[in-house]
């Protein structure tokens, strides 16, 4: 179900986003842009399960979202969802709030529970990139503990 709060168009996800079921939510988000819509937010509280196919999509949704100059939220996500996203690292892209009444009304009104979200003015940035790995001096030493340091 796709509703419309002022200028926040709501998409209602429910049962489960899988290989199975991903068509149904694909052409939500991605539904012609009606006048005045500045953000997309999938209410998630009704979700129990979503596997790689619907995290996949939730990510393409948000780069297609950011893409016509909109934000894709997300709100009240279930635990086993939230846990996805956080082994994943997906929530350190996806802008995620506890519930739908904690999403933001207002375009850059962030409340208290996602103070550090970024504001509507500020761009979001790609997560932290990894550090590359040291290159190996020359010798590679045994990898058991204890173990004097050389040659293997």
């Amino acid at each position: 179900m796709v509703d419309r709060d002022g200028p926040v168009r709501i998409v209602h996800v429910a049962g489960e986003l899988d290989h199975d079921s991903a068509d149904g939510l694909c052409g939500a988000p991605a539904r012609p842009v009606e006048d005045g819509i500045e953000r997309i937010v999938l209410d998630l509280g009704e979700l129990g399960f979503c596997d790689s196919t619907g995290l996949n999509i939730l990510l393409h949704a948000r780069l297609d979202a950011q893409a016509v100059g909109l934000r894709l939220e997300l709100a009240g996500p279930r635990p086993a969802v939230a846990r996805l996203f956080a082994v994943t690292g997906a929530d350190t892209v996806l802008r995620i709030h506890p519930d739908l009444g904690a999403a933001p009304a207002v375009p850059g009104r962030v409340p208290a529970v996602a103070s550090d979200a970024p504001s509507a003015s500020e761009p979001q940035s790609e997560p932290e990139q990894w550090p590359e790995p040291e290159q190996p001096s020359g010798e590679v030493s045994s990898a058991r503990p204890g173990a004097p340091p050389g040659p293997v």
